[in-house]
Formats: C-alpha cells, structure tokens, sequence
C-alpha cells in the first residue's frame, strides 16, 4: 500500500502555516504565506487552497486528510468554524471539504496547540495535560486522560476568559476580571497606566528593577498563578504546559510565577504540578491540526 499524507494548515490573521506529515505523524515539510486578510474579499481562502494544490502535486496527489487550525469555536463535527466574530470575515459556517474537495476537519488554534504537545512536544507521555497559550490574548486546552476536550459548542479551554480578579472591565464574551485582561499582549499599556506599550518593555523594566514595572509585572503573574492553580483544583492534570509569545520571558516569567506556585498550590501527597514551557514553535497550530485529522480527538 502506497504512503499517505496529511496536510497540517494553521489559518492567522498574519499567516498561513503548512505543513505536511507522513503516517507517523512526523514532519516532511513545511512553509508559510501571508494571510492578507487586510485586503478584503477574503484571499485566504484562495490562500488555503493553493497550499493544498502545492502539496498535492509534491506528493502525487497523496494527500490524504487535511486539518485546519483557526481562531474560533470549531462545530460539533470540527467540520468548520461556527462562532468567530470580528476575525476572519466569512470563515464562519465556511465548510472547508466542499471547497477544497477533500475531507477536513477544523479546529480551534489553541486545541491544535495542545494536540501537538501532546504527541511529540512537553506533553508526550501524559494522559492529562492543560495548555495556556499567552499572547496577544489568552487562550487554552485540556485533554483528559487522553481525550481532548471541545465542550458544548467548542468552548472547553476558552481560559483566557476565565475570571481572576476583581477588576469591572469586561472581556469580549462579558466576563469581569479575566486572566486575558490581566496578562494579555493587548492590556499592557492599560495595566501601565500607559508607561508600557509591550510586554516586551514591561519585563526589560521589571529585569532592570524598576518598581512600577516589578509592580504590575508581578500583579499581573500572581493572577496568573490564580487561574493556573483554579484549573489545577478543576482537572487535576499530570502537567500545565505554557506557550506562546510571552513565554520568550523565559525566567522573568516562570521564576516568579513558581513562587507563586509554592504559596497557591494544593499539593497532596507532596505532589508539585509540573509547570513547563511548550516546545514546539511556530508551526505547533499546523502539526496538531493535521494529528487531529489524522487521530481524532484521542
């Protein structure tokens, strides 16, 4: 019987990731284009297919099953996007396996993270996993004793909208005080009183020792540590994996957040959660995409 292939396609609002993975689910390729979503009349879509046709020809039209990761709430038979307002214009209800004619299945960006981490990045080996992707937002995934959980309409995981603090301003589902809100790329300069613009400046500031940036850096991890141990209480995993463009705070972030740990932390039997940064890259969204088409939920 001759190889087959999954196709892998993570769908941003900067770029389109590809990659192409064999039956073991390894990597044999991977590349990149831009989203252009900025240009209207919606050229990702032409974008997506094209990659399509591009593999399809390197491989001799062995393609098998396509994944594709996206921002959103995926459909109960990860068939498309059905909930993603303000993003993407006419991805939602989109059914992919019409346009691109062969079977795919869709699912949310940071679930795709997760299924990736899970089978060959800082979750391999564990049966229950949390991911936390800090970025411009905050996003999530749980998988439980080997089963990735969607929840009813695909809002399991949704962690960036849990809430953590007392704090009126309400996230963009309505929920108060939200862990988004306090670690979020897009709150810094609020959080700063507009001192800051990135959390870049804020964690130079904070490593120089200015008091103000040591302040708000700290507040903002000590609310972190809050919602990680909440969902340490909730799901007992085996591991808490963090990801995403914060994380390149390295120590900054993940020193004070175990200090935190070993103050919030329910720990029977002695036993320490496991906090550890995501290992895989840019194209974490790509690979778990395609393990999901090619494996299913677990």
């Amino acid at each position: 019987m001759s190889e087959k292939y999954t196709l892998g396609i993570d769908l941003g609002g900067t770029n389109i990731k590809a990659v192409l993975l064999d039956g073991q689910c390894k990597t044999l390729e991977e590349c990149s284009d831009s989203t252009r979503d900025h240009e209207g009349n919606q050229p990702w879509k032409q974008g997506v297919k094209d990659l399509f046709h591009s593999f399809q020809e390197k491989t001799g039209g062995k393609i098998d099953k396509i994944g594709i990761s996206a921002p959103g709430l995926a459909s109960e038979d990860n068939s498309f996007i059905a909930h993603l307002p303000n993003k993407l214009e006419g991805i939602e209800e989109f059914h992919w396996s019409e346009f691109l004619g062969k079977e795919t299945k869709v699912l949310n960006d940071a679930h795709a993270a997760l299924m990736a981490e899970s089978q060959m990045g800082s979750g391999k080996g564990y049966d229950s996993i949390i991911l936390l992707t800090l970025g411009t937002g905050v996003g999530g995934g749980v998988i439980y004793e080997g089963k990735l959980l969607q929840g009813n309409k695909g809002r399991a995981g949704h962690f960036g909208h849990i809430s953590v603090s007392n704090n009126r301003v309400r996230s963009i589902v309505g929920t108060p005080g939200t862990l988004e809100n306090a670690i979020g790329e897009t709150t810094v300069k609020e959080r700063s009183y507009g001192r800051y613009q990135s959390t870049k400046d804020l964690v130079e500031a904070y490593r120089a020792g200015d008091t103000f940036a040591t302040l708000i850096w700290l507040r903002s991890l000590q609310q972190l540590t809050r919602g990680i141990v909440s969902l340490i209480n909730a799901f007992s995993p085996d591991i808490v994996i963090i990801g995403g463009g914060i994380t390149k705070a390295g120590d900054a972030l993940f020193d004070p957040l175990n200090d935190f740990m070993d103050v919030y932390e329910w720990r029977p039997g002695g036993f320490k959660t496991p906090i550890v940064r995501a290992e895989l890259g840019d194209y974490s969204g790509a690979v778990g995409a395609g393990v999901f088409a090619m494996k299913g939920a677990g």
